[in-house]
């Protein structure tokens, strides 16, 4: 392949040359760090976020323009995109409940390449009021993470990109670090190097946004030049492509390792501009520390994928136990075991040991000499107001859907519930989703682990502290303590239990300390409702599958859970949904009553899309014990893999991978665990190694140059730091999960190690969490024969 040594548009339609790379707004997505003018320079996102902001540093729920047409102009050789303020589809809506100031302006963002430079051009439609001139301005914003240490100049001044913020002012009134009309950032590194200068417009302010946010970057701005509608500001902006810049290979692997019997293939990803391909070798180390050849390639060329061609090397043929690394060149990968414990032990459960409870709410956590939070959030709740939008996105009507009269104290929710995810608050699905997740992989593979001691009476949590009971079905019943709880306050269902203003929402530290813990006092929880089928079924598969598994452990939770699931199914009337089928089949296993199998058999017919639901009626199939029913389903299933093959076939990764603008780890646990049950009712029709590649995806064999797997703390290399609770340390919780590596649009993948980040390293509640137990330990179970 050619090397190109301008920038100019190429097909994906971007600026583009080797080293460099500037997209426009292939997404949009400022809340996580993504859109507008964005720089990538020898595999480096350094930039982002280039557009016109009416804050110097803004944050989550601030104003962002409406975005409109994006035009490529090949004849021009520049692209343009056209945006206005305000965005009437978020104002005071979803997650954005802030009035926009009362300002209408419409404008034109243009790049235009420049030889190995690249001018930021905007025009408006009209001149702004003069009062705004000197509020609205142009920002760029510097990825932290990259830049820290690395020096600066601008104008007479010079610095050191700090780690934390220090000798800002809060907004509005932010002091920048220094300004000028010529900005160099990281001037020592050719690898880092960015020069910014201001043609048009204001001078150039260099401001570090975590002063006002924790979540901020390093921000780049000038306001627009006064009177102004063409060329209202011009930036000139110079990178520092490295010459003949490759991407350095990257050797992709499962973190954790392989079992002897499944099968290995390592990715190796490569620069497309590379025409040399060597041969990987896989060595094993011995105790003396010497590195034994244990098979020399060849690999298979896969192909190009996003923006990089991948091999792959098979060695599903090693099966000694031992230590093993995969050598490319002098690239080695991280070191990964082969044994068939290999997920026995140290895989799912950190994730019961520590993450499950560090989540827990309502409880004091401990961890020997630590305490990971105090007894929080006993002055739970009050009902929310009516009318009222929500900055997280809960909206409450215009009626409570209860006898509870908003501002009414309800303080029997103080009980059970996990916190949702990098914050505090609980939600309905969440709390569902992750009982019936653990619910079934008790269920199915017999998960007696205990090494924490959870006391529901004296509200504390111990870790790393046995105390004889399975720590799943602990948890399990904390879930349902909360769900029944809000069940029997409310006579129906909560929506969610999250905090009333935005400073406690923001909170970062000990969960204690949110609320004052003191009933009325105007810090207390809101309690929010709503009427959503997917919601209530969602907690009816999960109360009928806990009534299962706890029944013996605790007798009248169990019963309660079963009771409440009958009551919500019964007057939860919908068309066909695969909720509703998998409801029915929960109170199906669980009561023995013919009307819900007689639910399940006869929503068979009624799917429009059978493919997407096939894995429930597979999974339903030993319970309804039909010859019929099988046959039908079994055809479906033959079809349904099919297609599956095609997709697993379109990655080097072996998984239906679809890359987005969010981490797809999630999803892909979800699929593994849609074909472990399609395995195990039809096994002859399904193979199982898509399920233990998804596993291996979120393990560490995925796209980009961080090969961390995705849950914290397990593997030889994993995702720290993590976006949970602690993330202002720059801390991780073992065990949580987080979706993993991103697309910035349209190619480039990207996993951070960045602690604020969510769309790539939050960890989350829900299926989230359950699934991937369920999925090691399912891959246990099979590679086994358990």
């Amino acid at each position: 392949m050619p090397i190109n040594e301008h920038l100019h548009l190429n097909e994906l339609e971007y600026l583009s040359m080797n080293g460099l790379d500037v997209m426009l707004a292939h997404d949009y997505y400022p809340e996580g760090h993504q859109g507008g003018v964005g720089i990538i320079q020898n595999g480096h996102r350094i930039a982002t976020n280039g557009d016109l902001r009416l804050e110097p540093a803004p944050g989550q729920w601030s104003p962002i323009p409406k975005v409109g047409d994006r035009q490529v102009d090949r004849d021009a050789n520049e692209i343009s995109l056209r945006l206005s303020y305000p965005d009437e589809s978020r104002d005071k809506k979803g997650f954005n409940p802030i009035d926009y100031p009362d300002l209408q302006f419409a404008y034109r963002l243009t790049i235009r390449p420049e030889g190995k430079a690249f001018r930021i051009i905007v025009d408006l439609d009209e001149p702004l009021p003069d009062e705004w001139y000197d509020k609205v301005g142009f920002n760029l914003e510097l990825y932290p993470g990259i830049y820290f240490g690395k020096s600066f100049q601008l104008g007479d001044s010079c610095g050191i990109f700090p780690r934390q913020p220090s000798g800002t002012s809060r907004l509005p009134e932010v002091t920048p670090m220094a300004t000028g009309r010529k900005l160099s950032v990281a001037p020592e590194s050719h690898e880092l190097r960015l020069n910014i200068e201001q043609v048009h417009g204001g001078d150039l302010q260099l401001i570090d946004g975590r002063c006002a946010h924790n979540n901020g970057w390093f921000v780049v701005r000038a306001t627009l030049a006064p009177g102004v509608r063409t060329r209202a500001l011009e930036w000139l902006v110079t990178g520092s492509p490295i010459a003949n810049w490759r991407h350095e290979p990257v050797l992709q692997v499962s973190q954790v390792g392989y079992h002897p019997e499944q099968s290995k293939v390592a990715v190796i990803e490569l620069d497309t501009n590379e025409s040399e391909k060597l041969e990987p070798r896989l060595l094993k180390v011995n105790s003396t520390g010497d590195w034994i050849i244990v098979k020399v390639g060849p690999a298979s060329d896969w192909g190009k994928f996003l923006r990089y061609n991948y091999l792959q090397f098979d060695f599903s043929e090693i099966k000694a136990p031992g230590i093993y690394a995969i050598q490319y060149g002098e690239k080695l990968s991280s070191v990964f075991r082969i044994s068939p414990d290999v997920f026995t032990d140290g895989v799912w459960q950190p994730t019961v040991e520590y993450f499950l409870p560090v989540q827990m709410c309502h409880m004091r956590v401990n961890e020997n000499y630590r305490v990971w939070h105090g007894l929080c959030h006993m002055d739970d709740a009050t009902m929310a107001p009516v009318d009222h939008n929500h900055f997280d996105g809960y909206v409450q009507g215009n009626s409570t859907l209860c006898n509870v009269a908003s501002g009414t104290e309800l303080p029997n929710l103080a009980v059970g519930g996990w916190h949702d995810a990098g914050d505090y608050d609980l939600r309905v699905e969440s709390q569902s989703d992750t009982v019936h997740g653990l619910a079934l992989a008790y269920e199915e593979f017999q998960l007696d682990f205990d090494n924490t001691t959870i006391n529901q009476t004296t509200l504390t949590a111990e870790l790393l502290l046995p105390d004889g009971k399975p720590d799943i079905l602990q948890q399990i019943e904390h879930g349902c303590l909360s769900i029944v709880a809000g069940y029997r306050t409310l006579g129906r269902l909560y929506r969610g239990i999250i905090e009333q203003h935005i400073r406690q929402y923001t909170h970062l530290g000990d969960a204690a300390t949110v609320t004052d813990n003191v009933r009325g006092s105007g810090d207390d929880r809101w309690v929010f409702t709503e009427q959503n089928n997917s919601h209530e079924l969602g907690a009816v598969r999960a109360l009928a599958s806990a009534s299962r598994v706890l029944s013996g452990f605790n007798e009248s939770l169990s019963s309660e859970c079963l009771v409440i699931a009958k009551e919500v199914f019964g007057r939860t009337q919908s068309e066909y949904s695969g909720e509703r089928v998998e409801a029915a089949l929960e109170l199906w296993i669980t009561t023995g009553d013919a009307a819900y199998r007689a639910i399940v058999t006869s929503s068979y017919d009624l799917c429009q899309d059978i493919q997407a639901d096939i894995w429930i009626f597979a999974r339903a199939v030993p319970y309804v014990d039909d010859l019929a029913f099988m046959s039908s389903v079994l055809e479906q299933v033959t079809i349904h893999q099919s297609e599956i093959g095609k997709q697993v076939n379109a990655t080097p990764y072996g998984v239906p991978y679809v890359p987005n603008i969010w981490g797809a780890g999630w999803g892909l646990q979800r699929f593994g665990v849609k074909q472990y049950w399609l395995w195990k009712s039809f096994p002859d029709s399904s193979p199982i190694t898509p399920m233990l590649q998804a596993l291996n995806f979120i393990l560490g064999c995925h796209p980009g140059r961080n090969t961390a797997s995705f849950v914290s703390g397990v593997g030889s290399k994993s995702m720290i730091p993590g976006y949970g609770v602690n993330r202002a340390d720059e801390s991780f919780i073992p065990g949580g999960i987080g979706s993993g590596t991103a697309l910035i649009r349209p190619d480039f993948p990207e996993l951070l190690e960045w602690p604020y980040l969510w769309q790539q390293t939050e960890y989350c509640m829900g299926y989230a969490t359950s699934d991937y137990i369920f999925l090691v330990a399912a891959a246990d179970k099979v590679l086994n024969g358990l």
